[in-house]
């Protein structure tokens, strides 16, 4: 369990109503799927059960095709993610320069490991293949409803006190 995250996550209704306007426009054009799982996400930040159950009650295409889809594609999430998405750099220039000590520190701190969300719904960690910040490494970018932070140079002191920095907003 995460001792430095604060309080339980609450759970929260989805409008699918929501997904009305993205279905009226392309529910009836064959190869619109990945439009609509996209435009999905966007508005849910990931493509819950529900959602895909309406999405096959609107458009026809079977519950198993779309998570056929949602599967296949790496930009697809089945699972909430948190407030804020800590993409954290496994490519060669931050390998080399200690992501793995990074990861740890993040970890140790957060409580939770590669692809899981703090039980306060403020963090999720995903490591990824890469930034295209190599000059930084190790780097990580945290995503949030406010836009993107990108961190190099990273140290264990540096990630957890960017980290403490954002829990302090």
């Amino acid at each position: 369990m995460c001792e430095n995250c604060g309080a339980e996550p609450q759970a929260t209704d989805l409008d699918l109503k929501e997904l009305d306007p993205i279905l009226e426009k392309y529910g009836k054009i064959k190869g619109s799927l990945i439009s609509i799982l996209q435009q999905t996400q966007d508005i849910h930040g990931y493509l819950s059960k529900e959602a895909i159950d309406y999405i096959s009650k609107k458009t026809g295409i079977t519950p198993a095709k779309i998570y056929g889809v949602a599967t296949f594609y790496a930009q697809f999430r089945l699972e909430p993610i948190g407030e804020y998405l800590i993409m954290l750099c496994q490519g060669t220039a931050c390998h080399v320069n200690g992501a793995a000590l990074i990861e740890e520190a993040i970890t140790e701190y957060l409580g939770i490991q590669d692809n899981e969300t703090t039980p306060d719904n403020k963090f999720t960690l995903n490591n990824v293949a890469c930034l295209g910040c190599c000059s930084l490494a190790p780097v990580m970018m945290i995503k949030s409803k406010d836009g993107d932070e990108t961190f190099g140079n990273l140290t264990k002191t540096k990630v957890v006190e960017a980290i403490k920095q954002i829990q302090s907003r």
